[in-house]
């Protein structure tokens, strides 16, 4: 039986969490505080290795508002995953997203809900960057300095589906389910919003609420550097696609290995030699890069990373060992320059090992289907590791 709530004003607050058992009960009593006129249920998509589960479930039973936990013990996607999640398991068809951290105040909540219910847009954004909103919660000037720079350059590469939308990193908005299509989302990391904008194949209907993005009411940022990498492979993935995301890597070790051949035999080193070790270092850094920018996401279902960097790092050389003997024969017998030589080699090797690592390095393990009980719910069958628990007082 569908248990989707159609009322109005009901909505179904789902909060990613990571780490985060000291704000739950702060959380949960400011949302109750704020919605007591909408019909609302709470969904924790929970990924945490501290007491944040038990914290939930102990602050559910006191709660006014129906409470469910979603616990995952094989996360996968990120924060954006544990969304995409959140919204296929929950009961209403409008799902508003927030951090758990208090960040985004719970007393919001009832502002995008009936500006959603309203306008019947397709997503209601709180912005960090309209009207009278804020991003004083950030915690210092450089934080607010990235997050203001990777908004422009994130804006300025989809100017016409982020028209609408001034704060396309923001975590805290409400969508329509019935108007976006989940199933062409590809999460990974913790820009979500901008995966749900930048996937639909047309232009939503969006609405913006200015807020003031508050300070952590406890614990610690999650931001990082890793993030950071995550959200620049994130943004070339959604504007580039993989064949310019392996070109753009392909490039930065391109430029090194021309750079090192040129110093090396500026040093006196022979050609050969310096090109050999040139290579050697650009094929450790391309691999690295590869894996965290362009295949991440194949590699979730590919052979170990042992075996895809042995692959890589054997093509890699038989493909450079080629490539240095047609350039040292263009070098010696034509009278070229080694360093453009080298780059206009580099340039023709480019489509062969990207079809190399497309297709084999990360080319998806077989595996037999598994078979499963009839009776498993389906959030069992999306992430293969437990279902969401009602924990509500009821």
């Amino acid at each position: 039986m569908d248990e989707r709530v159609q009322a109005r004003d009901a909505v179904t607050v789902v909060v990613p969490t990571f780490d985060e058992a000291g704000n739950i009960e702060e959380l949960v009593r400011r949302i109750e505080a704020a919605t007591a006129a909408l019909d609302v249920e709470v969904l924790f998509v929970d990924d945490s290795r501290d007491r944040t589960p038990q914290v939930i479930e102990r602050v559910a039973g006191e709660s006014g508002v129906p409470v469910r936990l979603l616990h995952r013990e094989i996360p996968s996607g990120g924060l954006g995953g544990a969304v995409l999640e959140g919204v296929r398991a929950a009961r209403t068809d409008l799902v508003l997203v927030m951090d758990g951290d208090l960040q985004h105040p719970p007393a919001m909540i009832p502002v995008l809900t009936r500006t959603a219910s309203e306008s019947g847009a397709d997503l209601v954004v709180a912005s960090r960057y309209t009207g009278t909103g804020d991003p004083e919660g950030l915690a210092n000037g450089i934080r607010r300095l990235v997050s203001s720079a990777s908004t422009i350059l994130t804006r300025a590469m989809f100017p016409a589906k982020l028209r609408a939308c001034t704060d396309p990193m923001t975590g805290f908005f409400v969508l329509n389910r019935r108007q976006v299509d989940l199933d062409d989302l590809a999460p990974r990391g913790f820009k979500i919003l901008l995966e749900i904008i930048a996937r639909q194949p047309r232009r939503l209907h969006i609405v913006e609420e200015p807020f003031v993005f508050g300070h952590r009411f406890a614990g610690e940022s999650k931001a990082s550097l890793r993030q950071g990498l995550d959200f620049l492979g994130q943004l070339l993935a959604l504007r580039f696609g993989k064949l310019s995301g392996f070109a753009l890597v392909g490039a930065l070790g391109a430029v090194l290995n021309v750079l090192l051949v040129a110093a090396l035999t500026a040093g006196h080193v022979h050609h050969v030699p310096a090109q050999w070790l040139a290579a050697e270092l650009t094929i450790l850094l391309n691999f690295a890069l590869q894996e965290r920018l362009v295949f991440r996401d194949l590699a979730r279902h590919a052979r170990p990373r042992l075996r895809r960097f042995v692959a890589s790092f054997t093509f890699n050389n038989v493909e450079a060992l080629v490539r240095i003997a047609v350039v040292s024969v263009l070098v010696t017998h034509a009278g070229l320059h080694v360093a453009p030589t080298t780059a206009v080699a580099l340039a023709l090797a480019f489509l062969v090992r990207f079809a190399f690592h497309s297709l084999v390095v990360y080319a998806p393990r077989r595996r037999p289907a598994p078979t499963l009980p009839a009776s498993v719910d389906r959030i069992t069958r999306v992430q293969g590791v437990g279902a969401a628990r009602d924990l509500s007082a009821r």
